[in-house]
């Protein structure tokens, strides 16, 4: 469950690599030996040379990725597969290293549009802790009580320490549990399927599941994929929880005869808007190349989508510490009125 992966840059890079490599007649062993060579991450050296080791054996670069376990994204081993079959690998490589590179700038994007309200965040943390040790080495060299600011019994340097480690804590195993249920199936389809259900989190994850969605399924069509195997490999690649558990639904509505359009609705994750474009697709019998035409689209939507919940958060963690200094303010304020009101009844 907990095995490595190869990053989004590592995967656009080698793709990209090999795809031209192949398109100038360099013969597959060879492309992956000189991609070997490229590439920064040792445990993806590491791997491709165990490829090449598969690939000299006589095996061929699906079966060799397949040995690798969970190292390599399924869609990327499925279009492999299919290429080979149909002897299109450089362009579908090629395809991919545009599809890696896309998903890593809008990851980039995230991490800026974030990077200001986390700051603020973290500087909220780290000021509070301050206030806390203050406060209490104050009070410790009047002694007198300190105030508690947070009215947590918190003073002074072990009240600091506390707070830093019960926030940053809280932080670090939120995110181990975060990456263990998305490494687990279970608990993507679950908390997945509750998050499309939250206002802006939820639009900005449905943009990107379709983006992908409509990019695979045209990729995987034009490819020469079965519907099954593409719908398959299309659900999966939209890398949600929520999409992917409505698989077998989707293939038991194909298999009964239906259309593609009716297959989608039944899911109820798809877009209105979305299902016209694809039922007039269908009719017109080209739906591969109607997605393929509006996947643009579609990830221009996720990344205003992106960006909108980047705003949002940001308004959450200034409204965040904007309570904390009221609260604060007032806390301060009680506590110099009942300083006030004790001296006046000793008067």
């Amino acid at each position: 469950m907990f095995q490595a992966r190869a990053s989004l840059k590592s995967l656009a890079l080698l793709c990209r690599s090999l795809s031209t490599m192949l398109e100038s007649g360099v013969s597959i062993t060879k492309s992956f030996e000189l991609a070997a060579k490229k590439m920064g991450d040792y445990r993806l050296q590491q791997t491709l040379r165990e490829i090449i080791v598969e690939l000299k054996s006589g095996n061929d670069v699906t079966s060799a990725m397949r040995k690798q376990g969970t190292f390599f994204p399924e869609l990327l081993v499925n279009m492999v597969s299919v290429a080979e079959q149909s002897g299109g690998l450089p362009e579908v490589l090629k395809a991919l290293a545009e599809h890696y590179d896309h998903l890593l700038n809008m990851r980039k994007n995230f991490f800026r549009l974030i990077a200001w309200p986390v700051f603020q965040f973290v500087i909220a943390i780290l000021v509070i802790a301050l206030m806390i040790l203050v406060l209490g080495l104050i009070a410790s060299a009047q002694g007198g009580q300190a105030i508690d600011v947070l009215g947590l019994g918190l003073s002074g340097p072990s009240g600091a320490m506390i707070w830093l480690t019960c926030t940053f804590g809280s932080i670090i195993v939120l995110f181990v549990a975060y990456q263990i249920l998305d490494r687990m199936f279970g608990g993507k389809r679950y908390f997945h399927r509750m998050f499309l259900k939250i206002p802006v989190l939820g639009g900005c994850m449905r943009s990107f599941a379709m983006a992908r969605f409509s990019w695979a399924f045209a990729l995987t069509q034009q490819a020469g994929m079965n519907i099954l195997d593409s719908l398959d490999a299309s659900l999966k690649a939209t890398g949600n929880g929520a999409f992917i558990a409505e698989i077998p639904r989707v293939n038991s509505v194909i298999n009964d005869g239906e259309h593609l359009t009716n297959a989608l609705a039944d899911t109820g994750l798809f877009t209105e808007e979305y299902i016209h474009m694809v039922d007039v697709g269908e009719t017109s019998g080209t739906v591969p190349e109607t997605l393929q035409r509006l996947s643009p689209r579609f990830q221009e939507d996720a990344q205003r989508s992106l960006a909108t919940l980047a705003a949002v958060m940001g308004w959450l963690i200034w409204a965040l510490v904007a309570a904390f200094i009221i609260f604060v303010v007032f806390r301060i304020a009680f506590w110099y009125l009942g300083i006030i009101n004790d001296a006046l009844q000793q008067v």
